[in-house]
């Protein structure tokens, strides 16, 4: 990739800069969120140029970043995460951010798992900003009990409460019919199936054998069962449009991670009263994290990199920290943040991010970009999104798996 060559330069004292922010929070509960880190780098006397590019698993972001980049022209940062932060550093375009990291003390107030993420040959180059939990179920309980249907936490449970919702005239699932929306939903269907170990071995370490098994078999036939209790304008539906039919009482559950809920609190929606958050069945054991960070680009200028070095810093403040996750529905990333304003889901999160780092349960997510590199992570969006749109057999799926992510490595 043919680069400009620009020069990161900072040095001691305030002086206004701007920083251009490439991300993908474009729904009404992110854009309120990403909002507060502007207000708060607008109060130092910066500026922020919002360069938000709509599609909420940030495909077509990565594509218009690569765009920017190979034009010589990046923004100041972009939001990138997991294993493409590594392939950004190898592009030697990053800022090296360890001034700010050492004053700040990253190290202190990021979890080692997290912050290794973030570094490129042992130097920060990205902010982490918080963690999603992927595996969650979203209920609107007064459809359940229009249906006198229960609540599910087993699959079993789960296909009883959809025909009963089904029966009495509603859509039992909200689907948002896109890849990456289907490989949320399969992933958590793996490792509840198969566990930790398995969801290793199959979807982080692309183990050939593991892809081709009779797990992956059974956890292809599960993920189809579920089209029946969808409805015929799922395909092709974005996520907050699926949250939006739980929230009016359209559908009874969804299956979507933890940023759901900033669409539930920005339609004024109570946690507990008026919609449940829960692990999706046969998950409660296991977290499936991903955490949104920022790259950040080399400056041309001392303003420029003052700012940036200032966004970087910020994003790690506890004042941003909180009300950032507060709206987003994520939770922080900053370690030792008091839990008292977090409502009841976020404070599961919280506690379920800690208890299962220590069980072995907490595993990142293949679908949200944490676990493999893009090119193994497409592979296995095209098999699944091909298997859900198709009469493909699960056998077959799982063949073609093995062989497309083999082909992929």
């Amino acid at each position: 990739m043919a680069l400009a060559m620009v020069v990161f330069m900072s040095v001691p004292g305030a002086m206004a800069g701007e920083v251009e922010v490439l991300h993908w929070w474009t729904s009404g509960g992110e854009a309120k969120s990403v909002a507060v880190l502007k207000d708060l780098l607008e109060k130092e006397g910066h500026t922020w140029k919002d360069f938000a590019v709509a599609g909420g698993g940030g495909d077509t972001a990565m594509t218009v970043l690569r765009s920017r980049a190979v034009a010589g022209n990046p923004p100041t940062a972009a939001q990138v995460k997991g294993p493409q932060i590594q392939q950004w550093g190898d592009e030697g375009v990053l800022a090296d951010l360890g001034r700010v990291a050492r004053a700040e003390k990253w190290d202190d107030i990021i979890p080692g798992v997290v912050a290794q993420v973030m570094k490129y040959k042992g130097q920060y180059v990205a902010v982490p900003v918080n963690v999603h939990r992927i595996n969650w179920m979203w209920v609107n309980p007064a459809v359940f009990k229009k249906a006198g249907a229960t609540i599910p936490k087993t699959w079993a449970e789960l296909e009883e409460a959809a025909k009963k919702i089904q029966a009495a005239g509603m859509v039992p699932i909200a689907f948002g019919g896109q890849d990456w929306q289907e490989a949320t939903v399969f992933e958590s269907i793996v490792i509840g199936l198969g566990g930790a170990d398995f969801y290793r071995k199959a979807l982080m370490k692309a183990d050939p054998a593991a892809l081709n098994s009779p797990t992956m078999v059974k956890a292809f036939e599960r993920f189809k069962s579920l089209k029946q209790y969808t409805d015929k304008n799922a395909p092709g539906r974005d996520w907050n449009l699926a949250t939006a039919m739980v929230i009016k009482g359209e559908a009874g559950m969804q299956f979507m991670g933890d940023w759901a809920k900033g669409e539930f609190t920005a339609a004024g929606k109570k946690p507990g009263v008026d919609y449940l958050a829960l692990p999706m069945p046969d998950t409660d054991k296991y977290f499936l994290f991903n955490v949104d960070s920022f790259i950040f680009f080399k400056q041309r200028s001392v303003p420029a990199g003052q700012a940036a070095e200032a966004m970087a810093r910020l994003i790690l403040q506890p004042k941003f920290q909180e009300v950032f996750n507060i709206n987003k529905g994520s939770i922080p990333v900053r370690l030792g943040m008091p839990k008292k304003n977090f409502d009841a889901p976020a404070q599961m999160s919280m506690d379920d991010f800690v208890a299962t780092a220590a069980s072995g349960g907490l595993v990142p997510s293949m679908a949200h970009e944490m676990a493999v590199y893009p090119e193994v992570r497409g592979a296995i969006f095209d098999v699944v999104t091909n298997f859900y749109n198709s009469d493909m057999s699960a056998a077959d799926a799982a063949k073609r798996l093995a062989s497309e992510v083999a082909a992929a490595k």
